[in-house]
């Protein structure tokens, strides 16, 4: 297998942790290494003997760095958008350029900034996928849904499994975001999961569902990457899901329970740390909390004492440090557009 990552997002809802040159995949959020660097160690544990990283030119210099100090350098090759087009034309660019590569080589897309608790689980999953993708099928993992979350898109599995391929589902449907009431009956009914944004298949499975269902980024392809690339500007801005997966017949699911979080924003980063008798969750080694609770606070350097103070996010960096109600995490996006508009261009 070719891990192919995903590494070109910005992450802006885990800001100021999360910059322009320093975004979410870069960021050191679980330990002492960058979710990127976790990513590559993961597939690599899982079977990958190649691994390709597909980013931007914004960010191509601070992930040449990060790979070069990896002692597997040599297997890891980077290509970088010259802008951004979504992820359906950054699959394109793995495409063109092995263009004649081995038909039956699979290739898994995954995302550069999620949280895998249990490796050997994951491995497990990938290994599964990794069976139907060798029988023409275009392959997904879905997760074990832990909450009514609706925040994430879905995947509507089938009720039976297939009979060559032992926990592996046909896709009856991909689902959109839904309102609380519609997912809490998905948590119930067994067969929806969270829709995982991994994919796997063989690179001739690849070529056929973009022939047939993104064409006009097919067309520039099958020209090669210098083609491809010098023609980017004419590409469609579509997700991998909506160009590809929704439409495909070639659907299937690996029902997963791995420990993901996709680290969407400071409160998942709260799900995968443990919480004192206050309910209070401390990334950092040096934080006292006194008569608090409720609280999130990613600690650097400087020393952080609470005091009577609830339901509070506090994010220490080398430059600020942000102060927020912890129930408007989800507004962050929205500082940071302010901050756009005020040109606070060094804040970001």
């Amino acid at each position: 297998m070719t891990g192919v990552i995903l590494a070109g997002g910005k992450g802006l809802r885990l800001w100021p942790e999360s910059r322009r040159q320093r975004p979410k995949q870069l960021c050191k959020l679980v330990g002492d290494s960058s979710m990127l660097d976790l990513t590559i160690d993961r597939l690599i544990m899982a079977g990958a003997k190649q691994v390709v990283i597909i980013t931007g030119d914004d960010l191509l210099p601070a992930i040449e760095e990060l790979v070069s100090q990896r002692s597997d350098y040599g297997s890891i090759e980077i290509l970088s958008e010259p802008q951004g087009r979504n992820t359906a034309p950054a699959v394109g660019m793995v495409l063109s350029k092995y263009l004649n590569g081995a038909s039956n080589e699979i290739l898994g897309i995954f995302p550069a900034d999620h949280h895998v608790l249990d490796t050997d689980s994951f491995t497990q999953s990938i290994s599964l996928a990794k069976n139907a993708a060798e029988q023409n099928y275009l392959v997904t993992i879905g997760i074990t849904p832990q909450r009514p979350e609706t925040g994430f898109g879905y995947i509507e599995r089938s009720q039976y499994e297939f009979a060559t391929l032992p926990d592996v589902y046909s896709v009856d449907s991909f689902l959109e975001k839904p309102d609380q009431t519609t997912a809490e009956s998905y948590l119930t009914s067994g067969q929806h999961m969270w829709n995982s944004g991994i994919y796997i298949g063989k690179r001739d499975v690849w070529m056929k569902e973009f022939e047939e269902h993104l064409p006009d980024v097919y067309h520039h392809i099958i020209q090669g990457w210098e083609h491809y690339i010098s023609s980017y500007n004419e590409l469609p801005d579509i997700s991998l899901d909506y160009g590809i997966a929704e439409k495909s017949k070639l659907m299937a699911v690996v029902p997963a329970d791995f420990g993901w979080s996709d680290l969407g924003s400071w409160n998942s980063l709260a799900e995968i740390h443990t919480s004192d008798g206050s309910d209070n969750v401390f990334c950092g080694p040096d934080v006292m909390a006194l008569d608090s609770k409720n609280c999130l606070v990613k600690q650097v350097e400087k020393t952080v004492v609470l005091f009577g103070v609830d339901d509070l996010l506090l994010v220490e960096t080398e430059d600020l440090i942000l102060v927020a109600p912890r129930q408007r995490v989800q507004d962050i996006r929205t500082l940071v557009k302010s901050l756009e508009e005020k040109q606070r261009h060094d804040l970001l």
